[in-house]
């Protein structure tokens, strides 16, 4: 039997419609961590004892810098899907950037938006 190089048109629907499933989500989450991000410098507590406001400055800094990274990554994964939808439209997707096989399709479901099949990623981590 020959070996599959590309999915079908169905088969890149149903990861279409998976991508799409996560990049709403995705949305969602970045929307709300913005959100947080701001609530949190808007937390001034009108409190005049020194040394807790300090404390409670470092906290909120602490904090603030922490969903700062969460919004980085969420902008990055969201990203990622978005080239992954590109790669379905120019026919590119599902193919191991490295290999030229084909993607295992669990792997795709899995991490939907990757470019390496489970070979090269292992001989990436060598």
């Amino acid at each position: 039997m020959e070996e599959k190089t590309k999915y079908t048109a169905e088969e890149l629907k149903e990861f279409e419609d998976l991508i799409n499933e996560k990049l709403d989500k995705a949305k969602n989450q970045l929307n709300f961590i913005k959100e947080s991000i701001s609530k949190t410098g808007d937390m001034g507590t009108g409190s005049t004892f020194g040394t807790i406001k300090t404390l409670e400055d470092g906290a909120e800094t602490a904090e603030k810098e922490s969903l700062n990274q969460l919004a980085a990554r969420q902008q990055k994964f969201i990203n990622n899907l978005e080239k992954a939808l590109i790669r379905i439209k120019n026919g590119t997707y599902g193919i191991c950037i490295d290999t030229g096989k084909l993607i295992s399709k669990e792997r795709l479901k899995a991490v939907p938006h990757t470019m390496h099949s489970i070979e090269a990623k292992l001989r990436q981590s060598k």
